[in-house]
């Protein structure tokens, strides 16, 4: 039996990896004979390099229908930074046809094991979502300033979140760079509302130099929220501690940006 190496077009090539599974099952490729790159990883890897030569098995071919819960559940997955994620799923889908009591096996180690890397990931945007702050950067006079924010995610989150970024500051122009890929947002010149007319431009990564530092406005906040976040995590001498203290109004050097 012979290897196909499988070379996506990027990280989170979700509608190649879909391309590429269909196609195999229809060869009836098994899982053990495929190996998956991503274009980035290929370029380090000789033999991945290499023309991959295709194996056939049979005359017959296979389709599969399966519940769209895996394919939602895919698409989250193939964000996860595991580089055996692509294996890992194109052997689920196998398995889904050719064991279908995996269906009814919510115990089984690789489903169990594939929801843990989709908790990891939802985890990963919701963080993204929640602690991404924008500082300005003067561009010059004239020129509106470009507010720029850096994160680190552990998953290759970046294009999934970014349009939540474009409706929540559909009019700012924006940047969020990470060590990865950066995402830009272009505001709509002509001021309306909506996001029509703006333009988002997915990058390579940044170093964390590349970002504003923290200004000097940030300490009021930390004082502040620190302990209420504390409190919440249900540390009792935090939570006792702020209720004593009463409201906390602190003042920002600079407004947040709209």
């Amino acid at each position: 039996m012979t290897t196909q190496t499988v070379t996506l077009a990027g990280d989170t090539d979700w509608p190649g990896f879909r391309n590429e599974a269909r196609s195999l099952l229809a060869r009836q490729v098994p899982p053990e004979a495929v190996v998956w790159h991503t274009r980035a990883s290929a370029e380090g890897d000789l033999f991945a390099a290499l023309e991959a030569r295709r194996t056939v098995v049979g005359h017959s071919s296979a389709s599969a229908v399966v519940p769209p819960a895996f394919v939602r559940l895919c698409e989250i997955v193939v964000l996860h930074a595991d580089p055996a994620r692509f294996g890992m799923l194109y052997r689920l889908l196998w398995r889904l046809v050719y064991e279908p009591g995996l269906r009814h096996d919510p115990l089984d180690a690789e489903r169990v094991r594939a929801q843990h890397m989709a908790q990891a990931v939802r985890r990963e945007m919701h963080k993204m979502k929640a602690f991404v702050r924008f500082r300005p950067l003067a561009r010059g006079e004239g020129l509106p300033p470009l507010h720029i924010a850096w994160f680190e995610p552990e998953h290759h989150i970046v294009e999934a979140v970014a349009p939540f970024f474009v409706r929540r500051f559909t009019q700012m122009h924006w940047a969020i760079l990470t060590p990865r890929r950066s995402a830009r947002w272009f505001p709509p010149e002509d001021g309306g509302e909506d996001a029509k007319g703006g333009h988002l431009d997915i990058g390579p990564g940044a170093r964390r130099e590349d970002a504003p530092p923290p200004d000097a406005g940030e300490a009021p906040w930390l004082t502040c929220y620190q302990p209420l976040q504390r409190a919440a995590a249900g540390v009792p001498d935090e939570a006792q501690a702020l209720a004593a203290s009463g409201p906390c109004h602190p003042t920002p050097s600079k407004p947040w940006p709209r």
